[in-house]
């Protein structure tokens, strides 16, 4: 998907605010089906599932019961179906996953 280095999180506190990013960004998505939905209805369906996604990771963030390294999120296999200009946070939604399936980037100086 991605030849370059993709940088993970380096706190738990920039992971989340990473899902919140994309959590505001899912909300303008939606506003914008509502004015003019026309090429983007196709969506709606994946815009469903990214953002209970979304929410279930948040959620488990903020109670404790998140875990790292589960497998690949399930929104990974469609990613490749939209376009950038389509998914403008696509690329933060590759890191989320990379932080998820690798855990937090931990320096050498913060070991």
């Amino acid at each position: 998907m991605f030849k370059t280095k993709i940088v993970r999180a380096r706190s738990t506190e920039e992971y989340v605010n990473m899902i919140e990013q994309v959590l505001d960004d899912l909300w303008d998505i939606r506003q914008s089906m509502e004015f003019d939905g026309e090429g983007i209805v196709d969506m709606g369906d994946f815009i469903d599932e990214l953002e209970g996604s979304m929410k279930e990771i948040y959620q488990s963030m903020k109670d404790g019961s998140y875990e790292f390294a589960t497998g690949d999120f399930p929104f990974m296999a469609s990613l490749d179906n939209y376009h950038e200009s389509m998914l403008p946070f696509r690329f933060l939604l590759v890191r989320i996953n990379e932080t998820h399936m690798k855990g937090l980037e931990i320096s050498e100086e913060e070991k």
